[in-house]
């Protein structure tokens, strides 16, 4: 068996009770958790985001949220090197760190890192944003076509921050991005025993409860939220682009309904859970349990204890 700390790894869509589940299991296990999502790091964006409430937080430490305002740029490196060093803290202070979210760049910053690549250049991002509004993704992606076949091949046509990264860093290296990535391989996190599960609720039951999660994130204030981010840090705060900060923002805006805003809302989410669950599916590493979290604590606990890592804490 493995001397190294124990690191639980909890991934699976949005509106799969993933934070449910890391409070049960840091709660029997002695342990604290890192949020892995790239919404909940910026500070203010609470309803949006579904943070924890502050009693969750009382309950059990967590990490990695309200990080930095909304009007800061925040990357994959950036998060892979500030929850490293959280886990590292947290397992020194004989806790077990409980990593849970669905932003999955983030979590492969963590876990096998990513190659040194070049800073963001905002006026060629202006510029491909700018193509993108005139002939659309499609445009975007012809160009890194051009650039990079490969990573063409590898992001989805309609992913248009991917498809923006990608050329940047193709134009700025003056090489593919894939050849950057062979030429300065990452640094995989080390000196831990990783344990990854994954939750993969029935379909209709996830997009029924994403459904209903959406429309209580606006009857909780999230116009109120979004209108008091955009006073603050302006129109041209990009952290507002997030999905329901975007449909509530062109409500403000007049540009549409507040019910017309809660079914896009709606439907944006359902879709990123699609995304989501297409990306983790991909990691051998992960355990699948066809389940929501508030019903998986007690068969990880199990496989946990078959594996000698549970502590003797429980429910």
């Amino acid at each position: 068996m493995s001397q190294d700390p124990l690191l639980l790894v909890l991934v699976g869509p949005t509106a799969s009770g993933k934070s449910t589940l890391a409070l049960q299991l840091a709660e029997a296990l002695g342990g604290e958790i890192v949020s892995c999502d790239s919404v909940a790091v910026y500070q203010g964006m609470d309803i949006g985001a579904a943070k924890p409430t502050a009693e969750e937080q009382t309950r059990v430490r967590h990490h990695m949220i309200h990080v930095l305002p909304p009007s800061a740029e925040y990357t994959a490196g950036n998060y892979g090197r500030a929850a490293r060093t959280a886990i590292r803290e947290i397992a020194e202070r004989g806790k077990i760190p409980i990593v849970a979210g669905g932003t999955g760049l983030y979590l492969r910053a963590l876990l096998d890192g990513l190659s040194p690549m070049p800073a963001r250049d905002e006026a060629l991002r202006d510029r491909l944003r700018a193509l993108q509004a005139r002939r659309g993704n499609a445009a975007l992606h012809r160009l890194l076509r051009r650039l990079d076949p490969v990573a063409a091949g590898r992001i989805h046509p309609n992913d248009a921050s991917k498809l923006i990264r990608a050329i940047e860093v193709s134009m700025a290296s003056r090489t593919p991005l894939t050849n950057a990535w062979q030429q300065q391989p990452p640094t995989p996190l080390e000196g831990y025993h990783v344990m990854q599960f994954g939750l993969a609720p029935p379909r209709e039951s996830l997009y029924a409860r994403i459904d209903a999660r959406c429309a209580a994130m606006f009857e909780r204030g999230l116009m109120e939220e979004t209108a008091a981010l955009l006073q603050r840090y302006g129109d041209g705060c990009r952290a507002l682009e997030s999905l329901g900060y975007a449909q509530a923002t062109a409500v403000l805006r007049g540009e549409t309904t507040l019910q017309h805003a809660i079914i896009e809302a709606q439907q944006g989410h359902r879709n990123y859970a699609k995304r989501q669950g297409t990306w983790f599916r991909k990691d051998r590493r992960i355990e699948w349990l066809a389940c929501f979290g508030e019903e998986a604590a007690s068969e990880i606990l199990r496989r946990l204890e078959d594996s000698n890592l549970a502590s003797e804490k429980r429910f």
